[in-house]
């Protein structure tokens, strides 16, 4: 079992997977330095951003003094933005094909009951594309017929030339998408579902590009080693540490080892007929003494499952399951009357709340755990799991695979 510092750490290296997210990964500095002087302030302590010491694609140096201890944090975002751009570089027609197939893999797999029934936000939020992009046809085949019914006032078989302003009109709403979200969101749950929960081959390649970095980061002199996976970042972090590990990359005296999921939205993916690599990694996982695994979530996010145990609900728990702690970050708690009003109806600035501050900090402070003193095991030491979580396996599937490498 890896090494856990008795004293205040002093070093620490942070890994940030995001979610399906084609902006550059610049604002997530920008968001970690606005929101980290806030909390900072809310809270009482010091902390500071300024460039990034050591390696990787993209990153920043965090200086902190929280609860009288100074630590140094290397926070590094892994990049996959370049991955999701390509992936939503989709015309209109291919769009409303992906709607059909996903919906589709979903659908016929009986996945989507199941996850109805298990949590209605997400599933709601996976069906909005659906729905939308439906209207937005509706709406432009009702413009297209008004349009023919003027011109055959002309002649009778003009009336057909009035389909022509359909793709105008889907072009129209297309451009307005950075509002609505419904081609965004379109593109992340057909991402996911277009080998039915198996790894697309450029993803897979990547989480392997990612495990060589994080097992890097656990020979530094360093005392911890951090792992964040926000949304459908978690379930990329859930098969990046169970290679890591499985490979035998964690030094028995190298840096205490945590995983923080946030936000997590892994039964999309774990529910569906060919994620046995993914089952297989939550399986594994959620057994291993050399990893410190917290789950947060909230019911008022929407977005994602809130207090549902990924492991659990995915039908792969096994005997000596000890992972995820699961617990709430219980925005109706944590945020004041007056700031819960106004982020309330605002669903997807409440899937990135978990990265932000809260004006009544309870235990979760995003920016203690990734830049305090204190190692991910030794805050939530004792920490009991949330009461309202959600552990009754709900998945059709629950077949795995050892490899735990899944060709598309």
């Amino acid at each position: 079992m890896h090494k856990e510092p008795s004293r205040a750490i002093k070093r620490r290296r942070v890994f940030y997977i995001p979610g399906y997210d084609p902006i550059h990964p610049r604002r997530y500095r920008e968001l970690y330095r606005k929101e980290g002087a806030a909390q900072a302030a809310i809270s009482g302590y010091e902390i500071a951003l300024r460039p990034k010491t050591g390696g990787g694609a993209y990153g920043w140096h965090v200086s902190a003094r929280i609860d009288g201890a100074e630590t140094e944090t290397d926070v590094e975002v892994l990049v996959w933005s370049d991955i999701v751009r390509e992936s939503m570089g989709r015309g209109i027609v291919a769009t409303y094909g992906q709607l059909l197939r996903t919906a589709w893999t979903y659908i016929g797999s009986g996945a989507l009951w199941r996850l109805m029934r298990l949590r209605k936000g997400p599933v709601i939020a996976a069906l909005y594309p659906v729905v939308f992009l439906l209207v937005q046809l509706a709406l432009a085949l009702g413009v297209a017929w008004g349009v023919g019914r003027g011109l055959a006032l002309l002649h009778p078989w003009a009336a057909w030339s009035g389909f022509i302003v359909v793709p105008f009109v889907l072009e129209w709403f297309r451009k307005r998408d950075g509002r609505l979200f419904a081609y965004y969101l379109m593109h992340d749950y057909a991402y996911s579902a277009q080998y039915k929960g198996a790894n697309p081959p450029e993803l897979e390649e990547r989480i392997g590009e990612f495990a060589d970095v994080i097992a890097a980061a656990l020979c530094e002199d360093v005392d911890e080693v951090l792992v964040v996976g926000h949304s459908s970042g978690a379930h990329l972090a859930v098969s990046i540490l169970a290679d890591v590990i499985r490979a035998g990359r964690v030094p028995v005296d190298g840096p205490a080892l945590g995983f923080l999921s946030l936000g997590q939205v892994v039964p999309m993916v774990s529910f569906l007929p060919r994620a046995e690599r993914l089952r297989a990694d939550l399986r594994f996982l959620s057994t291993r003494d050399e990893i410190t695994w917290v789950d947060v979530t909230a019911p008022g996010d929407g977005c994602a499952f809130a207090l549902c145990d990924p492991v659990a609900v995915s039908g792969v728990a096994p005997p000596r399951k000890r992972w995820p702690l699961v617990i709430s970050a219980a925005f109706t708690q944590t945020l004041s009357p007056a700031r819960w009003k106004e982020l309330r109806w605002r669903f997807f600035r409440l899937h990135f709340q978990y990265l932000c501050a809260f004006d009544r900090v309870r235990d979760y402070d995003y920016f203690r755990i990734t830049a305090g003193p204190s190692t991910l095991r030794a805050r939530f030491a004792g920490r009991k799991p949330s009461k309202s979580r959600i552990e009754k396996s709900a998945s059709k599937y629950v077949s795995v695979r050892e490899d735990a490498r899944s060709a598309a």
